[in-house]
């Protein structure tokens, strides 16, 4: 399990994300039949439901009564960052699979303060196992240390893509044409945090997206960082205000990766 210092809450923080992740990722589980017919569009292919509204107000009551004086940001209700600290959460990443039983499909919780996002957890309901990170403290699946992969070869490596409808598809196109050439397979799974986290574990070896928001990909983009995974991103206050591009891959692929960069510099 990721270690976190105790000396200013972190540890604590993070022993309560953990329990509050696990415990809203069943929660929601419970609620998946009703949500394929109870669901609201938010906007084209993006969908709210019941569980989205429950698992965020459970997760930011429980937060309010340990941490009062922590800030928090959710998808669904709202808020800002607080100069004292904030959490950043997502209660389910992935809502269209959620809906329609894919199972891939998470629970997002950080914890930002000072400019640096210093906790992360993750509900992964494709397994039940619990994904984590406290900043300088490495990265956790349950008690099992994470290390991203170390393929040279882009023709074995395995890419997952997210596809912004807020950018260009054509874009999203040439990122596939530039993977193809490089021998690079990839993947879509709908929810960005899970495809950190596959970036995290070794299961693959590059997640890239052209636009997401800071509670798709606050948790994820840390736990990916201390695998070792070299994660390109705008600044922490532009994430937060407006969301942007977000590349994360194995550092022995990054040569090869090295248009990703230029990507994420020039559309951010």
């Amino acid at each position: 399990m990721a270690g976190a210092r105790n000396a200013d809450g972190l540890a604590e923080r993070l022993a309560l994300a953990r329990t509050l992740a696990v415990a809203v990722g069943h929660e929601i589980e419970i609620f998946r039949e009703e949500a394929q017919f109870a669901f609201q569009r938010k906007g084209l292919q993006d969908f709210v439901t019941a569980a989205d509204r429950k698992g965020e107000e459970t997760i930011k009551s429980a937060l309010a009564a340990a941490f009062p004086e922590d800030g928090f940001l959710g998808e669904e209700t709202g808020g800002a960052p607080d100069a004292h600290g904030f959490w950043v959460v997502d209660p389910i990443d992935g809502t269209t699979n959620y809906i329609r039983g894919l199972r891939h499909w998470c629970v997002s919780i950080a914890f930002v303060r000072a400019g640096e996002i210093e906790l992360a957890c993750i509900y992964d309901a494709t397994t039940g196992w619990v994904y984590s990170a406290a900043r300088g403290g490495g990265a956790f699946c349950e008690e099992k240390s994470l290390a991203v992969s170390r393929r040279e070869d882009p023709a074995e490596g395995l890419a997952i893509l997210g596809c912004s409808r807020r950018t260009s598809f054509e874009e999203y196109q040439a990122v596939q044409r530039r993977l193809h050439d490089l021998g690079v397979d990839y993947r879509r799974l709908g929810s960005a945090a899970l495809g950190l986290v596959r970036v995290a574990s070794g299961v693959a070896d590059l997640y890239y997206e052209a636009h997401v928001n800071s509670w798709d990909i606050m948790a994820g983009a840390l736990i990916a960082r201390e695998a070792g995974a070299v994660v390109e991103m705008p600044s922490l206050d532009v994430m937060l205000k407006r969301g942007g591009p977000l590349a994360a891959y194995a550092p022995s692929l990054g040569p090869q990766l090295r248009f990703l960069h230029e990507l994420v510099r020039t559309t951010a």
